[in-house]
């Protein structure tokens, strides 16, 4: 099958968060497939062509047109990938050059992301490379299908579109006069992308796409309703038949415990005790903590924001820090109030509390392996990557169970029987605070089941096979319907 993937980021080109990871392993499982061609489709960001590292040749250049705009695009090959993907870069200086080096908060994202959806549709034509499959990703992409069905779909005759959603909370919002001014659009399309007066992009893809895919089961589930869906639930409710959930897998050769090598010491499930332990000491000392080796060491690798669940970590904290025995370390950036909280927190227990302000991919991994309970109390979680990865160190979660945690983490019993992690129903502060509890109980008073949990949780395949293969019967059923 011939597949064409668009993104606005991919790894390890250029990456913001989750979707970058995604759009890293997801081509590179699915090229593995037998009789499979895939393309892979970027714009061309000023750090992607200053980084001397990434090889490239000019294949193709043409004017897109959008709007009353003639806009330059040249069509650039990766020449160094070797897993069978073909990166091809769109390149454009006035949207994707000299910029500040953000890949996203420009004030012309709109246009800048409606030009690359179309750009793409270009390239494809120009290269003669008619995919049976497109699939685009979130907001970034979403003027792709529009574009193919009402503009472009005499040169893709035979060609479907899957839009997958991997957070609905970015939707590509733009006034009313964007219809016109930017897209160009038919008038039978202006109700398709029409929300109250606003141009909404994403209400247009999952309008015009023929399916519709979110990175979990259950995250598919909840867009139905308006908690979780920022407005969209009665669009998604209506185009329910054709949307499913597919859960994200994570880079196994990357994390990888047995060879990462950000890790001072490797180790498997057979040599998860002693590995782990020396992984665990040398954190300790990396972070600033007293090197404890039975005092349980709970951390978090997280964007520091509101709906990481962030409110209920503080909220449970000082009586946690009162009343049981544990270290604390969180790794990430974000909000100043919450950055504020944890270098307070962590100057106020200096042997209890670290808190490293700062993105770092090494120190990332040494957290996962040397970490004893990770943390992930999510408000709302599409998928979650960070859970998958702790487990497969060997790191036990307590998650909030909804979206991907809650297809990728079963909730254990007090015994630490039945699932992979403690989990919590309602989305409070006393209910996390008690999964913690829970997990810190198993911890301290059995050690040999709590380490049995450990290599229950290494023992989950999380690799991107099983997802990949479920994207190709998704295609295969597109094609064939």
């Amino acid at each position: 099958m011939r597949i064409a993937i668009a993104a606005s980021e991919g790894a390890p080109y250029i990456k913001s968060g989750g979707l970058g990871d995604v759009m890293e392993a997801l081509p590179s499982a699915l090229s593995r497939i037998p009789g499979n061609e895939v393309a892979l489709f970027l714009p061309y960001y000023g750090k992607i062509r200053n980084n001397p590292a990434y090889k490239t040749e000019l294949v193709a250049q043409f004017s897109v047109s959008l709007g009353w705009r003639q806009q330059y695009a040249g069509i650039l090959r990766l020449l160094d990938r070797t897993d069978g993907v073909q990166v091809y870069f769109i390149d454009s200086l006035y949207y994707f050059g000299n910029r500040n080096g953000a890949i996203y908060g420009d004030f012309d994202d709109g246009e800048r992301f409606a030009f690359f959806s179309k750009a793409c549709l270009d390239a494809m034509v120009s290269m003669a490379f008619i995919p049976d499959v497109i699939q685009c990703n979130d907001w970034q992409t979403a003027a792709l299908p529009v574009f193919l069905s009402a503009q472009y779909s005499p040169l893709f005759p035979g060609t479907k579109c899957l839009f997958t959603i991997h957070n609905i909370e970015y939707q590509g919002w733009a006034d009313g006069p964007f219809f016109d001014d930017v897209l160009a659009l038919p008038e039978g399309y202006r109700g398709m992308l029409d929300m109250n007066g606003a141009i909404n992009m994403m209400k247009g893809a999952i309008e015009t796409a023929h399916m519709v895919s979110t990175v979990s089961e259950s995250y598919a589930k909840e867009l139905m309703y308006p908690y979780y869906a920022h407005g969209l639930d009665g669009v998604i409710a209506n185009a329910g038949w054709k949307l499913t959930g597919i859960t994200n897998g994570i880079d196994t050769n990357t994390f990888n415990p047995a060879t990462d090598p950000a890790l001072p010491a490797h180790y498997t499930k057979t040599t998860l005790k002693k590995g782990k332990a020396l992984c665990k000491a040398a954190l300790q000392e990396e972070v600033g903590l007293p090197q404890k080796a039975d005092t349980p060491l709970l951390v978090m690798v997280t964007r520091l924001v509101g709906h990481k669940g962030l409110d209920l970590l503080c909220y449970a904290i000082e009586d946690l820090l009162a009343n049981e025995d544990f270290q604390l370390l969180i790794l990430g950036t974000g909000e100043k109030k919450f950055e504020d909280f944890f270098l307070n927190l962590a100057a106020k227990y200096p042997d209890r509390v670290s808190a490293k302000i700062t993105f770092s991919l090494g120190l990332a991994s040494r957290i996962y392996a040397g970490g004893d309970i990770y943390l992930m109390p999510s408000k709302s979680e599409p998928c979650g990557l960070s859970q998958m990865n702790a487990m497969r160190y060997g790191t036990v979660p307590v998650v909030h169970a909804t979206g991907g945690l809650r297809d990728t983490v079963s909730g254990v019993d007090e015994n630490g029987k039945g699932g992979l992690g403690f989990t919590f129903q309602s989305y409070n502060g006393d209910d996390f605070r008690q999964a913690v509890v829970n997990c810190l109980n198993l911890y301290h008073n059995q050690p040999t089941a709590f380490r049995a949990l450990q290599k229950l949780d290494m023992s989950q395949d999380f690799s991107w096979d099983k997802p990949a293969q479920r994207y190709m019967n998704l295609f295969t059923s597109m094609c064939n319907g």
